[in-house]
């Protein structure tokens, strides 16, 4: 059900590909609770369809609200303490600062109409409800859709039980209703009873067979199975005893239309009669004990593993330790061995997406696939029996951990934008990577898996969960070592980049004390490196002129580009430009931008358009440095940093002040203070940053005046800022900018 951006207003919500079914009633009611209230929980048994009718109801609300609908999966996390990240991660909200992330969210939602959709709760409930009942009371303009197994338990909750779909022929219909109240849980055992209650009958009228949502849900997914299918008199007696065996349940109901590419109705029929007079089947025969679900999904699942071949059942298995989505290469690389031949797992992964127990997902750089929660459940269940969990989850740590090594040495080079697109792709089985790592101490595994991660808490805009990660790896592991080297010179940048310069400057002496002990020059360096960086940030002139002239002094063409040659010379850069040594600036830039074209780098190539755009403009040529922040914006925008795009629309602000542009200029900086409201620390508290965009702003104001100057920075601030980014960086003319704007 997951495709590309939403619609609508702003957001995040997933395309749907296929249709939804009925549930019109359903729709309406949650609707108007939405319209009343601002918690609202979908809960109900697994398999009923709490996602995809949270989804189109958040749709269907999305336009009339100011900030749009977000949607935020939470099935990935497999461990408390990362669902405030999650929600970050989701609106999004860059933020760099060193704050803690609950409280950025409450200050970024403060101010704004939105919705924010919780998807699959029940893992974690108390951390959402303790989440959610702090920015409720901090936001008055959010309103929160939750879909969950069980309800959140908040006083101001609104909870919609949902029920199966209408079955033919029964005595009545799976019941839906909408309760409120104080101590109120809908847990496993309420939603039985409501079942059972449903069972003994409520006195509806029996709909017709024909138009009955169930069965017109299983004709269209059989359609999608068997190309051709229709439903008729010869086939209809049999799909209708499938929805009654099935219980109107829409999951089950998917399952079992998958099977008609096997088998026809009347077999499919046949066959469900029998698997429904063994409690749990499969599941209860194989485990001595029965999932907690509708006896219609373990029939239905527990039928599905039967069919699937023995193959098929430990690739199932097998697969349920990925988090989120996976492609077929990773698959291959955890679930093969002797038992399972590596070059059979791509053509099994075909096999159980035409099964409906695969979800296959085209991307811009190739296929993934990825479970539904229940789906991957039973799989866990499965590979327990086997005593296989603790070995497959290494070897999903060991394939990512490979994977990082791997953009470690690759991330400087011709491939980065391919690199970000893959790594952030990964974003769930990194974070369930790094959590088993955490697990297992005595092994500096945890260290070198979030040290090698540099490039990805750096360039690919998750700097504030790599600090958490950074201060968790770092405190469980504390012996000497090179991988806890390494994670202190990367916790230092992070620091750094965060704002914080006390912090990054002592932990960036903490690698250089190490690395001398260790003799590893190179280690050594990257401390160095972060020194500089921290020293920037603080401020401090003379140790920065004294380390930024030694920089200079032994800089030259590099046969390998490191991180610490690129952060040394640019932060040097940047230190020459503070003491108004623009053209020794200009020479740094250009020598590093050599070094970075030869090697095909992007990322810090964009970061010497930066610099070389702030000398060209204190050296009095607006229109060179317009050249070089346009050429910076592109790859900024390109690689999701948010800093580097607020940076450099500080940076036109002040051009355009320069060009006598003072409405333009402040359109722009009405967009930068929007972006860094996300990032949480404006111009990362460098000094000079913070004043150079004071008087941009105070010089725009005497080129056009107030009220022209607050117009057209609301515009701005309005807009959204990566699309005003990509419209300067392509040249777009002042009026087409304010006209967005407004």
């Amino acid at each position: 059900m997951v495709g590309a951006a939403g619609q609508g207003r702003a957001g995040n919500l997933p395309l749907e590909t296929t249709s939804l079914i009925g549930r019109h009633d359903e729709l309406a009611r949650m609707g108007t609770l939405l319209e009343q209230g601002r918690l609202v929980t979908v809960t109900g048994v697994a398999g009923v369809g709490k996602t995809r009718l949270a989804l189109r109801a958040a749709a269907t609300l999305q336009p009339r609200l100011t900030h749009g609908a977000w949607w935020v999966p939470l099935s990935p996390i497999g461990q408390p303490g990362a669902v405030r990240y999650t929600i970050a991660e989701a609106l999004p909200l860059a933020d760099r600062s060193t704050r803690p992330m609950g409280e950025v969210l409450a200050e970024y939602l403060a101010d704004r109409e939105l919705l924010l959709v919780l998807d699959t709760c029940e893992h974690l409930i108390d951390e959402c409800a303790a989440i959610v009942g702090t920015l409720l009371e901090a936001a008055p303009g959010l309103r929160v859709l939750a879909t969950s197994r069980r309800s959140l338990d908040l006083p101001e909750e609104e909870v919609l039980l949902l029920g199966t779909l209408p079955v033919p022929g029964a005595n009545g219909r799976g019941r839906t209703g909408a309760r409120k109240g104080v101590a109120r849980k809908v847990a496993r055992e309420e939603v039985a009873r409501e079942e059972e209650t449903r069972k003994e009958g409520a006195r509806e009228e029996a709909p017709r067979e024909e138009e009955t949502e169930a069965v017109r849900l299983l004709a269209e997914r059989a359609a999608a199975a068997l190309p051709g299918f229709t439903l008729d008199e010869r086939n209809r007696e049999a799909a209708v005893r499938v929805c009654r065996r099935l219980e109107g349940l829409p999951l089950a109901i998917e399952l079992a239309a998958a099977r008609l590419a096997e088998m026809p109705m009347e077999e499919l029929a046949d066959r469900l009669s029998d698997r429904l007079s063994l409690l749990g089947d499969t599941a209860q025969a194989v485990y001595g004990t029965v999932p907690p679900w509708h006896q219609a999904l373990r029939t239905a699942i527990g039928w599905s593993h039967q069919l699937c071949t023995s193959e098929e059942r430990l690739t199932w298995a097998r697969l349920s330790v990925f988090a989120g989505s996976f492609d077929a290469a990773a698959a291959a690389q955890v679930c093969g061995d002797e038992r399972l031949a590596p070059e059979r797992v791509p053509g099994l992964l075909a096999t159980l997406a035409t099964k409906s127990l695969l979800i296959w997902e085209p991307t811009g750089g190739g296929e993934r696939y990825r479970m539904l929660d229940t789906i991957r459940e039973f799989g866990a269940f499965y590979l327990g029996h086997l005593g296989e969990q603790d070995t497959l989850r290494r070897r999903h740590r060991d394939h990512y951990r490979k994977l990082a090594g791997l953009g470690d040495a690759s991330w400087l080079g011709p491939d980065q934008v391919a690199w970000y697109d893959r790594m952030t792709a990964e974003h769930d089985n990194l974070r369930a990577a790094l959590e088993f790592a955490l697990e297992c101490p005595g092994e500096p595994v945890a260290l070198e898996l979030v040290g090698d991660l540099w490039f990805y808490w750096y360039g690919c805009g998750f700097a504030k969960e790599g600090a958490h990660f950074l201060e968790r790896a770092l405190a469980a592991e504390t012996g000497p070592g090179r991988a806890r080297t390494k994670a202190l010179w990367v916790a230092s940048l992070i620091s750094t980049i965060q704002g914080d310069g006390v912090s990054g400057l002592e932990l960036a002496r903490q690698c250089e004390d190490q690395a001398r002990r260790q003799g590893d020059a190179s280690a050594l360096e990257h401390g160095r490196s972060t020194v500089l960086a921290a020293i920037l940030i603080l401020g401090d002139g003379e140790q920065m002129m004294a380390l930024s002239k030694d920089v200079y002094s032994h800089m030259s063409e590099r046969a390998e580009l490191t991180m610490a040659y690129c952060l040394s010379a640019l932060s040097a850069g940047a230190a020459y430009n503070f003491f108004g040594s623009h053209e020794e600036a200009m020479a740094i830039c250009d020598l590093v931008n050599r070094n970075c074209d030869r090697h095909g780098e992007r990322l810090f190539r964009s970061h010497s358009d930066i610099v070389r755009t702030d000398a060209e403009l204190n050296h009095g040529r607006p229109e060179a440095a317009l050249s070089c922040a346009r050429s910076a914006l592109k790859i900024k925008h390109r690689l999701n940093d948010h800093l580097g795009v607020a940076i450099v629309l500080d940076l036109l602000g002040r051009i355009a002040v320069a060009m006598n542009e003072g409405e333009r200029a402040a359109c722009l900086l009405g967009v930068a203070q929007q972006v860094w409201n996300r990032i949480g620390r404006p111009q990362i508290g460098i000094p000079t940053w913070v004043a150079a965009r004071r008087e941009c702003e105070v010089q725009a104001r005497r080129l056009v005046g107030d009220p022209a100057y607050e117009r057209a920075y609301q515009a701005g601030y309005d807009i959204d800022p990566l699309d005003i980014g990509i419209a300067y960086a392509g040249g777009a003319a002042d009026a087409g900018l304010l006209t967005a704007g407004t």
